[in-house]
């Protein structure tokens, strides 16, 4: 079998604009969580989100560039570059039938959207819609815009499984590099949908919290009063080789992809299987294909939004799966950091596994002060602050609306 590897990632979230910001961030237990700044919030129920800081276009387009693209599709842009810069990569130099692109978003330019419409409603009814409004309000367009800026002309497309969007991207890279179809991937997600449809639409859910009073910690998942989650947006990328391909180069290697899941829950279209079945499922598939036990697995990135629902049927599928040996595991949350990113969680939580790995360092999570005792109380969910521990091989989950599932198992390079 064909080997894959981690060897470039770029992060631009909420609590850092660059991956070595972002990393540090994690272990430092940083909260991305302020008040909303893109629009007015009066009426609203969450006033509160994270929003990426810092963050200007005119530092990475000019303005005729910019205007053509929706914000999602500017975050995968940022990220994407700092992954190649990071890869050592000169995609000039790579094969370029050979090179491609998978990249999610779960909503995509759902800005852009409201725009648009808004602009048609408030006017006199003459549809004077920008010729833009289309290609900057699609899921794949990043996916396109990225293989056109690096000429590559391998496979290219983009995911959408709600929040396990950009896992799947980065499974689905895995694939094609596996069956030989490719050596050399992009992979990842990004999401920019705080705005007003965004924050109504999941409040009208009840799906986000609405602790406005105490918003820095209201990412709170495990704690028995968490009452939702809090929404992130940015962009994740990883630089996904064949292992030959990048010895070749003489790239650097984070490490390995060893492992994916992917199940639907079959159950409800928001939320979990009460006793996380899905979640017990993919789990066990991505450590069957890395032909690992359940006992050789150190460390879990959970999916722990901080919904009521579905931190406690992730905890109890984990508990199912792995016996004792999930009492020795150490889980995170690192949504209490970053908030919940949508589409592209699945990307900045596999950076967040992928450095853990590499720096044997487990990130927290925060805010966790008064466990939920329907959760088993002989996990270690990690809390408040990051752990030193040697981590070979982790686990980073998503799940998304629907009932998708997706996991996706990155284990210490070794030759």
């Amino acid at each position: 079998m064909r080997r894959v590897v981690v060897t470039g990632m770029g992060a631009l979230t909420p609590i850092g604009n660059t991956l070595q910001d972002y990393w540090q961030s994690l272990v430092d237990g940083v909260s991305g969580a302020n008040l909303i700044t893109h629009f007015d919030t009066a009426k609203f129920k969450t006033k509160f989100a994270c929003e990426l800081k810092n963050y200007d276009p005119a530092t990475y387009f000019d303005r005729k560039e910019s205007r053509k693209m929706d914000r999602y599709a500017q975050y995968a842009m940022v990220a994407a570059a700092e992954a190649v810069a990071n890869s050592g990569l000169d995609p000039d130099a790579a094969d370029k039938d050979r090179a491609g692109i998978i990249w999610a978003s779960g909503i995509g330019g759902i800005e852009t959207f409201l725009e648009e419409v808004r602009g048609y409603v408030t006017g006199d009814g003459t549809p004077r819609f920008s010729p833009f409004f289309i290609p900057k309000m699609i899921s794949d367009i990043a996916a396109g815009m990225l293989s056109i800026k690096y000429g590559f002309r391998g496979p290219n497309f983009a995911t959408v499984s709600a929040c396990a969007s950009s896992t799947n991207a980065i499974i689905d890279s895995y694939y094609y590099i596996l069956l030989g179809k490719a050596d050399l991937f992009i992979a990842g997600g990004s999401e920019a949908s705080i705005n007003p449809p965004g924050i109504g639409g999941f409040n009208a859910m009840q799906a986000m919290s609405t602790n406005n009073e105490e918003y820095q910690t209201a990412s709170r998942p495990f704690d028995v009063t968490r009452d939702g989650f809090v929404i992130g947006e940015g962009a994740g990328a990883l630089i996904l080789e064949e292992l030959g391909h990048a010895k070749a180069r003489g790239a650097t290697i984070y490490a390995e992809v060893v492992g994916s899941g992917l199940t639907a829950d079959a159950y409800h279209i928001t939320a979990p299987h009460p006793d996380g079945m899905g979640a017990l499922n993919v789990m066990k598939l991505a450590i069957e294909e890395a032909g690992l036990k359940p006992e050789e697995i150190d460390y879990i990135n959970v999916h722990g939004t901080a919904t009521p629902l579905g931190d406690i049927a992730e905890t109890k599928a984990i508990v199912r799966l792995f016996g004792e040996h999930a009492h020795k595991l150490n889980i995170s949350a690192t949504k209490s950091m970053t908030g919940h990113l949508l589409g592209a969680a699945g990307a900045v939580e596999a950076i967040a596994t992928v450095m853990a790995v590499v720096h044997d360092i487990v990130p927290p999570t925060i805010n966790l002060r008064n466990p939920d005792p329907a959760i088993d109380p002989k996990l270690n969910l990690t809390p408040n602050k990051a752990e030193k521990r040697t981590v070979r091989a982790a686990l980073s989950n998503t799940f998304g609306f629907g009932g998708h599932n997706a996991s996706v198992l990155i284990r210490k390079f070794e030759e």
